[in-house]
C-alpha cells in the first residue's frame, strides 16, 4: 500500500514538472460553447477553462504530450475561432444560434 501511494505521488510530481499554463482568447457567447470548447479542449494532456465574459481561456497542458497549437485547433474544429486558428466555416454553421458569435473578416483556414 506504502510503495502504491509513493508512486502514485512521484508520477504526479514528474507529470507536474512538465506542465505549461497559458491564457488565450477563444471566441463564443454562452454556456453552451463554454461546454463546447472545454469538452473539445480536454483529455490527459490539457486542462482548459474558459470564461465566458472575459473570453479568455486558461490552458494547462503536458508540455511533452502536446502543445497549445494541437489544443487550440481542437477548440476550433467544433467553431470557435480563437486567437491562432479559425474555424471552418461548415463547423461555425453548426453550432446551435446562441452560439454562433460575430466573426472578424478573414482567411479561413479549414484544417
Amino acid at each position: 500500500m506504502a510503495i502504491t501511494l509513493l508512486l502514485s505521488v512521484t508520477l504526479t510530481n514528474a507529470q507536474s514538472k512538465n506542465n505549461v499554463t497559458e491564457s488565450v482568447k477563444i471566441n463564443g457567447n454562452c454556456g453552451m460553447c463554454k461546454k463546447t470548447i472545454e469538452t473539445a479542449a480536454n483529455n490527459k494532456t490539457a486542462n482548459l477553462t474558459w470564461d465566458v465574459d472575459s473570453k479568455i481561456a486558461t490552458v494547462t497542458y503536458d508540455s511533452k504530450k502536446t502543445t497549445v497549437d494541437e489544443i487550440l485547433k481542437r477548440v476550433a474544429n467544433v467553431g470557435y475561432d480563437n486567437e491562432k486558428f479559425t474555424a471552418p466555416t461548415t463547423a461555425y454553421n453548426k453550432l446551435p444560434g446562441c452560439c454562433q458569435y460575430d466573426r472578424e473578416p478573414a482567411t479561413e483556414t479549414d484544417k
